[in-house]
């Protein structure tokens, strides 16, 4: 069997949106909570999550502390990824955002289980997350990993990288501001 823990980057201050995205609820539920459950039913055996402008308790996860999350979601990714590096079950990770209010557990699973190094999921042809990493790309995804580009970096000279359409099972949009977050709600 082969280990594959999720990643959920949640250390931002959520500037556009005027709180930490992280906190914010939908129906009662804060969105980190929510991407927790998400992985949890994916089938995810555990779950970390990087947190910064916010820290606090998230029941069902081990929380990272990143203290340059003001750096941007690189910073949160290369810190979440040097923690996970210590567990030498861990084969693979896969990566998601905490802002991302219709992600269905259908589609982190499909994910999950594609086979592949590099797998990204797609939203009409557009990569969003969520996305797996194997062990062997970490390194080089942590020495690209800057500003707000995360893994884009790395993955645009990638070869083989895997995508896959979610599209029909989930709803790849962020939330960045309240705007955003209203018309979530309105679907």
């Amino acid at each position: 069997m082969h280990l594959i823990v999720a990643l959920i980057l949640a250390a931002g201050e959520g500037s556009r949106m005027g709180a930490p995205k992280a906190t914010l609820e939908i129906d009662g539920e804060r969105l980190v909570d929510r991407a927790v459950s998400i992985f949890r039913e994916a089938g995810c055996a555990e779950i970390f999550v990087v947190l910064g402008a916010w820290v606090g308790e998230v029941v069902g996860a081990t929380t990272i502390v990143n203290e340059d999350w003001e750096e941007g979601i690189g910073s949160s990714l290369r810190v979440g990824l040097a923690h996970i590096s210590s567990l030498l079950e861990v084969e693979a990770v896969l990566v998601s955002l905490v802002d991302l209010p219709g992600l269905t557990a259908q589609a982190a699973e499909k994910i999950l289980l594609e086979p592949g190094e590099l797998v990204i999921g797609t939203y009409e042809g557009r990569p969003g997350h969520p996305v797996k990493f194997s062990r062997v790309h970490w390194q080089g995804i942590m020495a690209r990993a800057t500003g707000d580009s995360g893994a884009r970096n790395y993955l645009a000279n990638a070869s083989d990288v895997h995508y896959v359409e979610l599209g029909g099972l989930a709803d790849g949009k962020d939330v960045d501001t309240r705007e955003d977050l209203e018309a979530f709600l309105q679907d």
